[in-house]
């Protein structure tokens, strides 16, 4: 306390270094032992510096000085047990230590508002360990970062007032398990950004400020938010209608809802609330809006509602300048053309009621789903154009001739039934297995004549059949060649259940069609393991290139002899076990296994191109040439898209545990998969840590699970922001032959983010920088920071992650049909059917390629 005194100016009124602190003015003592328990300085004009002293007082419950000039670093207040209220708004100090705050078990209220000289500093996530938190006021006070995704911890938290700062990122999804009523985000600098839709679970809210901001979106239902009574939202893109529930709220006296892009009816609230909504509203005055302009929003709606749509479809005449439509004199929408505008989402069915409608263009974006029924109403409709989507289900029937034009749409046209079929290759011969049947639909031009529809209708029941006799002649060869043994309906489910099957003598079929292989077909596929077929080795063993009979190219690990027999079999069962539950474009695919005296081998497809290690720090000496930047964020967005699988789209959650360069294979067009799933483990239901034995490669090791040995899934988001920093740098995660300052990837990479040194100066100097290429990286630096935070709570989840890769990669582009030729062994897929089906090699064609060959004919067929 006389450290304090010293350290102020002007002493504060009532205090003297000749008494007992316990007598001063304004501070309070425990009367049993005589220690300091509470100080308020409150407003006292006082200035100077608060002493480091001041965490030894150790019974101190309440600090408050707010509302003086205080400057000066901050004390850490670390590990005063006793600290539950924290005061040091209104003040002019200019840096936080690094333990500020850590270990403060009884902390129930901090304020540091309005100190707007304070250093750049981010909300720290041993802040998580003050379970009693409730209140946290900090703005105005140099907070940068993303809001961390622990406040579901506090069960007693009420209040959040972060406004002007220059926080990033979105609302974490923490915030909807909380009992937050105060919620103020306003003003940042960049923008806080992502939807708003966690509000929708945030019952116990009164008032919200979020405006001045980035947010994106149409905002959520909050009819169960029944005490707000502010809503502050303007200034910022939100998109959409104002949900009539909004207007219902019961205790409601304040929102402002002005400069985003909302559309739809002009919301009514009662005459208490005071309001602001200025936006692209179809009416200036409440009520629905034109017919024509109800269902063009509903196809926005389908697509999420895009801010491109928001910011030219304002307004209630959808003729006055929208962007994408086009209209006949009589103001009746004929054309809309929103092809190659990287939408995603549904074709909404409220297209039906523009009964004026001739061409809908929705080509070149990312669509999935139907193609609703409701089109085939459309009594106009002369061209819907879908291709390059990613669409399935059946073409409806169009009644009056529409040129409907699908192609480049995985599984459009195509049922997907599980009744009847035949068999095919790695399936169980009991089980139903998808039969391929084309669907009807015409695509013919408006002169089609109706006796050109009934031979479109022959030539489709031609392909149907042709289609089931190649698949059965497929099938019947492949069963000659790989003498598929299946008994009964014993479907083993799990390699526990092969009892250690012996796989000199048969294959044994899983229900997935995964299978345990010959030994001796493996033997002659590998050329008997020779050296000339190794693909590369590792502490699992050795990988082999094989070739089955049917010119399959496959990879064949073979397992270390020499390894511990329970590890290896643990990790030999687990990786079958897993890959038998999971199936993802992303994930390498088993094909099968063999269990062979003390051999163990697992066969996958193989990936040509190798790893992405060899792309990146071996490119010269295996012939490869460097990487490109559009390669590698495209490259990181495949992994990233196979980890949110594991994570959070799988039938249940999963943590890979080894995500490293040398485990992402790359295909011929440079496509990645995740690889090596030995070391996979489920992730509990409730989303917590789980204890095991810690595994995976030093360098992506998450600093917590190495220490602790406790998994959740960000020690896979850890991992995978090192292999982006990899991809940027072009450095290895852990290279030992640089210097000490540098070896070590993540440590480097983080002080040239901190420092702010040039970001230029560690990106690999194979790429070619251009400005928007550097913008990119920027971006991608940025996650790869955040990715591999010290602590877990700071790092982003991997659905995150992808939004954020996403926009930078590569889109996709299927093989143009020359290729497709070359690929299917130069069968013209344009030939006239009967000439395809005479010259044609019927018997050396696989499943796939028959449904290839027949799906191409019968577009033929309908155009």
């Amino acid at each position: 306390m006389s450290k304090l005194l010293a350290a102020l100016s002007p002493a504060p009124s009532g205090w003297s270094a000749s008494k007992d602190p316990c007598t001063w003015t304004n501070v309070n003592c425990d009367n049993s032992t005589g220690n300091v328990v509470s100080i308020k300085l409150d407003s006292q004009s006082i200035s100077g510096e608060l002493p480091s002293e001041l965490t030894q007082l150790a019974s101190l419950r309440s600090l408050s000085v707010q509302k003086n000039s205080l400057s000066g670093s901050l004390p850490s207040f670390a590990n005063m047990s006793s600290l539950e209220e924290l005061y040091l708004d209104s003040n002019e100090f200019s840096s936080i230590p690094q333990d500020f705050l850590l270990a403060l078990p009884n902390l129930r209220t901090f304020s540091i508002s309005d100190n707007g000289n304070l250093s750049p500093w981010q909300i720290s996530s041993y802040l998580a360990e003050s379970t009693n938190f409730e209140s946290f006021y900090a703005s105005n006070a140099g907070i940068t970062g993303v809001i961390p995704d622990f406040f579901d911890s506090f069960t007693n938290f009420q209040n959040l007032r972060l406004s002007y700062n220059n926080l990033t990122g979105s609302l974490p999804g923490s915030f909807g398990s909380t009992f937050i009523q105060n919620l103020w985000l306003n003003n940042q600098q960049q923008g806080l950004s992502g939807t708003i839709h966690v509000l929708s679970s945030m019952t116990q809210l009164s008032q919200v400020w979020l405006q001045a901001n980035d947010f994106t979106g149409p905002i959520p239902d909050l009819s169960e938010c029944l005490n707000l009574f502010d809503l502050q939202l303007r200034d910022n893109q939100l998109t959409g209608f104002v949900p009539v529930s909004l207007t219902g709220l019961p205790k409601l006296v304040n929102i402002t809802l002005q400069n985003n892009n909302l559309q739809g009816p002009k919301p009514e609230f009662g005459i208490n609330v005071k309001k602001n909504l200025g936006n692209g509203f179809c009416k200036y005055t409440p009520g629905p809006c034109d017919p024509q302009v109800t269902a063009l929003l509903a196809v926005a709606g389908g697509f999420g509602y895009p801010i491109t749509l928001a910011q030219s479809w304002k307004g209630n005449d959808a003729c006055n300048n929208w962007a994408f439509i086009s209209c006949d004199a009589q103001g009746n929408v004929i054309i809309v053309n929103l092809e190659k505008q990287h939408f995603s989402g549904t074709i909404s069915p409220a297209l039906a009621n523009l009964t004026s409608l001739r061409n809908l263009y929705l080509n070149d974006n990312n669509l999935t789903g139907p193609i609703p029924e409701s089109l085939t109403t459309l009594p106009n409709l002369q061209v819907l154009q879908v291709s390059n989507n990613n669409l399935s289900g059946p073409i409806p029937n169009f009644q009056s001739p529409v040129n409907v034009i699908t192609f480049n749409n995985s599984f459009i046209g195509i049922d997907v039934s599980t009744d009847g079929g035949s068999p095919v290759s790695g399936q169980n011969s009991d089980a139903p297995i998808p039969s391929v049947n084309p669907l009807s639909g015409n695509s013919n031009g408006s002169s089609i004549s109706a006796g050109i529809k009934i031979v479109v209708g022959v030539i489709t029941v031609i392909v149907g059949v042709v289609v089931f006799f190649v698949s059965c002649k497929c099938y019947m060869k492949r069963q000659h060649k790989m003498k598929v043994s299946v008994k009964g309906t014993a479907v083993l489910t799990e390699i526990k259940k092969l009892d250690i099957v012996n796989c000199g003598k048969t294959f044994h079929v899983h229900e997935d069609g995964n299978i345990a292989i010959p030994i001796k077909v493996l033997e002659k596929a590998t050329n008997f393991f020779s050296e000339e077929n190794v693909l590369g080795s590792g502490g699992y063993g050795v990988v082999y290139l094989g070739e089955l009979d049917d010119g399959t190219k496959v990879a064949v690990k073979k397992m270390k002899d020499g390894a511990s027999h329970t590890k290896g079999m643990n990790e030999f069962e687990a990786e079958i076990v897993f890959l038998t539950k999971v199936r993802h474009r992303n994930l390498v695919a088993l094909i099968g296994y063999c269990i062979n005296d003390n051999n163990r081998l697992l066969v996958y497809e193989y990936m040509p191109q190798g790893t992405l290690g060899h792309h990146l720090f071996d490119w010269e000496k295996h012939g490869f040439d460097p990487l490109t930047w559009k390669q590698r964020v495209t490259i990181a967005l495949d992994v990233a898209r196979g980890i949110e699988y594991l994570h959070s789209l799988a039938h249940q959650s999963f943590i890979h545990r080894d995500i490293k360069s040398s485990n992402i294979l790359l295909s011929n067009d440079m496509r990645a998969k995740v690889a090596d799933f030995g070391l996979v483990r489920k992730a509990p239901n409730d989303k917590s840590s789980f204890e095991t034995r810690v595994a995976g490669t030093f360098g992506y090791l998450a600093p917590e699970y190495a220490t602790t040995g406790r998994a959740t899934n960000k020690v896979d988001v850890y991992a995978f922001g090192v292999v982006l920093m990899e991809i940027i740098t072009g450095k290895k995660a852990v290279d030992e032959t640089l210097p000490d300052e540098t070896c070590h990837l993540v440590t480097w990479f983080h002080k040239i983010i901190r420092k702010g040194h040039n970001l230029k100066n560690t990106i690999d100097p194979t790429l070619d920088l251009d400005d928007q290429t550097f913008e990119s990286i920027s971006k991608v630096a940025e996650l790869a920071a955040h990715c591999t935070a010290d602590k877990y709570f700071r790092r982003p989840t991997m659905e995150h992650v992808v939004n954020v890769i996403g926009p930078f990669a590569h889109k996709w582009k299927p093989l143009i049909p020359e290729e497709i030729e070359e690929k299917y062994g130069g069968l013209d897929i344009h030939m006239s059917f009967p000439l395809a089906f005479e010259y044609s090699s019927i018997e050396s064609l696989s499943f796939t390629e028959a449904k290839l060959i027949g799906h191409r004919l019968n577009q033929s067929a309908q155009f």
